[in-house]
C-alpha cells in the first residue's frame, strides 16, 4: 500500500519544470523526504539508505542514466555486480538491494514512475561471519579486571548475563528494573528488566538471574541520588552514552589481554555459552529479541566450538 501522496508534490519539491520526467536524483530526494519519515525508519537505516542510493545515483550517471524512466533491471543488476567486484560483503549488498527495492516500490506505488524495474531484482545471499565469543577463561579474566569499579562491573555483568544490546543498556531507566527482595540462585528470586530496542521493536521483558541482580544492586547502592533516571550515569552525573560504554569495555578488554573483542562480543558470548550449556534455541531467541529464528541459529556453530574448547581446556 502506498503513502497516497498527491503527485503534485513533485512540483512542490522540484518546481513545475520537472514536467513529470523525474531524474534519478529527484526520485531519491522524494524517497528521502516522504517515504523514510512516513515509515519512521530508524536513523541508522535512513543514513545507510541515503548512502546506498547516492552510490546508485552516481553509478547510473556514470553510465549515462539520469532519468528514472531510463532505469531498467539490467542497470540495477550491473550496479550490484560492481559492488561484488569491489569485494563488498553479501550482507552489505543485501542491504543496498533492499534500499533500491524500497525506492522503486515507493515511486511506482505512488505513480511517480510507470514501471518498477526493481520488482525482480534478486538480493544476494547474506553470509554471516562467525561471531566472536569469549571463552570461560576470557570472561572470568574480564570480571577480575573490572571488579573494583562497581558501575563498569555491573554493565559488563548485565550484558554477559542477559545479552542486552548496547542501546538497550544505555536507554534503561530506573523504572525499567525490578530486583527481588532477596537475591539468590533460587528460581523464584529472579529480577526483571524492561528494555527498549531498535525503532519499531516492542519493549520486552528480560529475566535477570542472580548474578545480574547482584551486580545491579551493588551499582544502585552507590549510584548518585540525582534526578536523572537513566540507570547508568557518568562521573558528571549525565546519562552514559553508547560511546562511553564502548570505551570502558574496550579498556577492560585490553587490561584482560583479550583481543578482537567489543561490547557486542559480550552478547555473542551470552548466546554461545547458553546454547553450549543447554538453553533451547527458542528461549534464547526471545531473550535476545531476535525476530527471525535463523539469526539465533547462527550461534549453534559457535556453541559447538565452545564445547570443544571447554573439553580441551578442562582435560583431566
Amino acid at each position: 500500500m502506498g503513502e497516497d501522496f498527491d503527485p503534485r508534490e513533485i512540483d512542490a519539491l522540484f518546481g513545475p519544470a520537472s514536467g513529470g520526467e523525474l531524474t534519478v536524483e529527484q526520485g531519491v530526494e522524494l524517497f528521502e523526504t516522504i517515504h523514510m519519515p512516513a515509515r519512521n525508519l530508524a536513523e541508522r537505516t535512513r543514513v545507510e539508505y541515503r548512502i546506498d542510493l547516492q552510490q546508485l545515483t552516481v553509478f547510473l550517471a556514470d553510465h549515462g542514466i539520469t532519468k528514472l524512466s531510463h532505469v531498467g533491471l539490467k542497470h540495477l543488476e550491473s550496479f550490484l555486480a560492481s559492488l561484488d567486484a569491489k569485494g563488498l560483503s553479501g550482507v552489505t549488498r543485501h542491504r543496498k538491494t533492499a534500499a533500491i527495492r524500497a525506492l522503486f516500490h515507493f515511486l511506482f506505488t505512488n505513480h511517480y514512475v510507470g514501471t518498477n524495474p526493481a520488482r525482480e531484482l534478486i538480493p544476494p545471499e547474506r553470509e554471516y561471519q562467525e561471531p566472536r565469543f569469549l571463552t570461560t577463561q576470557e570472561y572470568e579474566a574480564l570480571r577480575r579486571v573490572c571488579q573494583d569499579n562497581v558501575r563498569d562491573a555491573a554493565i559488563i555483568e548485565l550484558i554477559l548475563q542477559t545479552g542486552m544490546c548496547l542501546s538497550e543498556v544505555t536507554r534503561m531507566s530506573l523504572e525499567d528494573v525490578e530486583l527481588p527482595p532477596h537475591i539468590s540462585p533460587a528460581p523464584e528470586h529472579t529480577g526483571v528488566a524492561r528494555v527498549r530496542g531498535k525503532a519499531k521493536k516492542k519493549r520486552r521483558q528480560i529475566v535477570l538471574n542472580y548474578r545480574a541482580c547482584q551486580a545491579l544492586k551493588s551499582w544502585l547502592h552507590v549510584r548518585p541520588n540525582i534526578a536523572e533516571r537513566t540507570v547508568f550515569v557518568s562521573r558528571l552525573r549525565k546519562p552514559l552514552g553508547k560511546r562511553g560504554v564502548e570505551k570502558l569495555v574496550a579498556k577492560y578488554m585490553r587490561a584482560a589481554g583479550i583481543a578482537d573483542a567489543s561490547v557486542h562480543t559480550l552478547r555473542h558470548t551470552m548466546a554461545t555459552q547458553h546454547l553450549a550449556k543447554g538453553t533451547d534455541l527458542e528461549t534464547l531467541r526471545e531473550i535476545l529479541g531476535h525476530s527471525n529464528r535463523k539469526i539465533t541459529a547462527m550461534y549453534l556453530a559457535t556453541a559447538k566450538k565452545a564445547k570443544q574448547k571447554e573439553l580441551q581446556n578442562n582435560a583431566l
